[in-house]
């Protein structure tokens, strides 16, 4: 009986333990079902990079530079301008009032490019009345300020979305119904040009506007490239420096990508086209001397408002360019350009910077083709494209400026 008793206690005892820990391990296993139920919804729930559809009834899905889908009502209206260099393209569609759908803009226009921004403030007064904005990159956006306005959208340059990601400005903005998208005319500007034109052209419900602007730009690369590609000519070497005198540091260029693809399509080559890989970079003096370039080109512009009275060489509409050729002589003594082919030849040329970050890229692969083989091209005159395009597509009249070079070596200044 004790024995019986015994048994029978024991078997009761481990019987409770296995129902325990059955139930210990159900309930731990429903607790993991659960969660990566969470995770699944997560998961397969949309991510909110911008406003949904459902939040901007009747939107239409437009694709930005960045890949995004974004939906937004069309026409926009009221529009934020994440660059006010942005203008360049905006005013070639609204030409009548370029400031009709701009309630904001970042201050770049202002500060970077003040000749055509004092233009355009001359011809529509009320530009000076546009409420300015720090930018994403260096946090100085106020999105408090940008979401009072209203905007229909908002158009950043796309090196921009590593920190509007950072900040959760595209959700933050999404939550409203703000959409944003990216453009690009800088990090790949033979690439995203003209798609970046076609997107404001439908942002805007300018599309045919857009596509006329395309063309003329097709046809005057194709002035070049077309001549490049029947000749072949000999290519000299270039060494293209970046943004001279808006610092002192030596020496920076453009690696495969904007000035130096222009370099390479108007039948140069680019020295630094090996050396940076990416789209900016830099050289040391040495290398810039064991390249050797036949000639060198200044990427530069006026940059008072960030350099007051500095080596900056001030090309840009209606400079004075005697004072800009006596600039240019001055980098001819830089330790970088000592005894290279280029300085020995006094073949040193200065160009406006804001080429790099325009529509207007091809009047700078024009002007670079002429320098580079002025026989093949004694016909092409930039300052007759650049007119052109002012008189077909933009408010303000032309101002020649753009472009200077050294004398000739034996003459003078």
């Amino acid at each position: 009986m004790v024995g019986s008793a015994g048994l029978t206690d024991y078997s009761f005892l481990d019987f409770k333990r296995f129902i325990m820990a059955f139930h210990r391990r159900w309930a731990f296993a429903a607790l993991i079902l659960a969660a990566l139920a969470g995770l699944l919804v997560f998961l397969a729930k949309p991510v909110r990079s911008n406003a949904t559809a459902a939040a901007l009834p009747g939107a239409t899905t437009i694709t930005d530079l960045a890949g995004r889908k974004v939906p937004v009502r069309l026409p926009v209206r009221r529009v934020i301008l994440g660059e006010g260099r942005q203008l360049y393209l905006v005013a070639a569609l609204d030409t009548d009032n370029p400031m009709q759908r701009i309630i904001g803009w970042r201050k770049d226009l202002i500060q970077s490019d003040p000749d055509t921004y004092n233009a355009y403030l001359r011809k529509f007064p009320k530009i000076a009345e546009i409420p300015t904005f720090g930018g994403f990159e260096d946090g100085s956006f106020d999105i408090e300020q940008a979401i009072a306005l209203k905007p229909d959208v908002i158009i950043m340059n796309i090196e921009s979305q590593r920190a509007t990601d950072d900040a959760r400005y595209i959700e933050k903005l999404g939550e409203l119904g703000i959409p944003v998208v990216y453009v690009d005319f800088r990090h790949y500007p033979m690439e995203n040009t003209e798609p970046t034109m076609r997107l404001f052209g439908k942002l805007f419900g300018k599309e045919a506007r857009a596509e006329a602007f395309i063309a003329f730009r097709q046809q005057q690369i194709k002035r070049v490239t077309d001549v490049i590609a029947a000749w072949q000519p000999a290519r000299p070497k270039v060494f293209i420096e970046r943004i001279g005198g808006y610092t002192q540091d030596c020496c920076l260029s453009f690696g495969n990508e904007n000035f130096g693809k222009f370099v390479e399509m108007a039948g140069g080559r680019n020295v630094a086209h090996d050396i940076i890989r990416g789209t900016f970079g830099q050289l040391n003096p040495e290398q810039v001397v064991a390249a050797n370039p036949d000639q060198v080109v200044i990427t530069s512009a006026n940059w008072e408002a960030f350099v007051p009275h500095g080596s900056w060489i001030g090309v840009g509409p209606g400079a004075d360019l005697a004072e800009a050729a006596h600039k240019l002589a001055a980098y001819t003594k830089r330790p970088a350009y000592a005894g290279v082919t280029a300085n020995r030849n006094q073949a040193f040329h200065a160009i406006w910077h804001q080429f790099y970050n325009s529509p207007y890229q091809f009047v700078a692969i024009q002007q670079l083709a002429k320098w580079f083989h002025p026989g093949l091209f004694a016909d092409v005159d930039p300052d007759a494209t650049f007119r052109e395009l002012h008189q077909r597509f933009l408010p303000i009249s032309y101002q020649s400026g753009y472009f200077v070079s050294l004398p000739a070596k034996g003459k003078q200044l």
